[in-house]
């Protein structure tokens, strides 16, 4: 019996439903990208409408400004003559900022490390969960906390310092009163933005690459050598993240900070002598009470902390960028 050959056919294309799915797809591609961009332009025209309103509100104070803005100390807006800078206010708002992030910094990193790949995993859920409510405390809170019960237990440590390391500058005390300074105003802060680091430091441990810690301790890495091998160099970016969003905070608290400084207008290296100020503190303190040019001085001064802000983030950003093509970081 002889077989016909028959040719083999082709699997039916799905002509009916390709076009209508692809037509989908693509208009929820279209519109997705659509409200994403809007949400970026809405961003950054909020920053530009804030930076506009505090530029134009602070303008005439700085027309009648008979000091320099930039390097004079002194603060007496509503005199007449009008005179005031910020020397004094960034001076004590980068210098907290400062004693804060090299407090907390590495606290927050160990903190991390220790409950992403040295504690038990029941141990640290819990740990972890204790560390994080610190960022639930508010800030007044916080401020109290260092007014009332810190001030007094640091009078030993400030005492010592001066005693054994007065020969530095900044550990040096001429008046021998240790209470409501810079150095406290650090510590305060330090404390405040901890949970900040430790949290974000931990999302990204934990995100490594489990074949990279598997790799390394194979290879014969001790614990240490393989978060030294394979989790830093990988989490570098989300480090520094974590980093400058503790810094962000450190130079914007407000109530903390007047709480246990008293808010004078000099530029002192002695930070563990009475004394400093910064921008947020100063204008919480002194807002309700200034007149229209001390308003514009004080808004002057928010300018330069918003600008300060930004440049912060500018600069961390463009070194995450760096960062990110030798971490394997998207």
């Amino acid at each position: 019996m002889t077989m016909t050959p028959t040719a083999t056919q082709p699997p039916p294309s799905p002509v009916s439903a390709s076009p209508i799915r692809g037509r989908a797809n693509r208009r929820g591609d279209r519109i997705f990208s659509g409200l994403s961009m809007a949400a970026g332009i809405l961003v950054l025209a909020i920053m530009a409408g804030i930076g506009l309103f505090l530029l134009v509100k602070a303008v005439p104070a700085l027309r009648v400004n008979t000091a320099n803005f930039l390097t004079s100390s002194v603060w007496l807006p509503d005199n007449t003559p009008s005179r005031f800078g910020i020397a004094a206010l960034a001076f004590g708002t980068v210098m907290s900022s400062l004693i804060a992030m090299v407090l907390a910094v590495p606290v927050g990193y160990g903190i991390a490390l220790a409950l992403a790949h040295y504690a038990a995993k029941r141990i640290a859920v819990i740990l972890a969960f204790i560390v994080d409510l610190l960022a639930a405390v508010p800030s007044i809170i916080f401020g109290l906390w260092g007014l009332a019960w810190l001030m007094p237990r640091t009078f030993g440590l400030f005492a010592w310092l001066n005693d054994h390391l007065g020969w530095i500058p900044i550990f040096r005390n001429d008046l021998g009163v240790y209470t409501r300074c810079l150095a406290l105003a650090g510590i305060v802060l330090a404390i405040m933005i901890l949970p900040t680091v430790s949290a974000i430091s931990r999302e990204v441990f934990v995100q490594v690459p489990p074949a990279h810690i598997e790799a390394s301790l194979a290879l014969g890495a001790t614990r240490w050598e393989m978060v030294r091998m394979a989790v830093i160099p990988f989490s570098k970016p989300g480090m520094i993240s974590a980093a400058m969003l503790g810094l962000g905070r450190a130079l914007g608290e407000t109530i903390a900070v007047a709480l246990v400084l008293s808010a004078t207008f000099n530029i002192n290296w002695h930070l563990t002598e009475p004394g400093g100020n910064s921008f947020a503190a100063n204008i919480a303190l002194k807002f309700n009470e200034a007149g229209p040019t001390g308003q514009g001085a004080l808004i002057a001064a928010g300018l330069v902390l918003f600008v300060l802000t930004l440049a912060v983030n500018i600069v961390a950003r463009l070194f995450i960028a760096r960062r990110a093509a030798f971490s394997g970081a998207n």
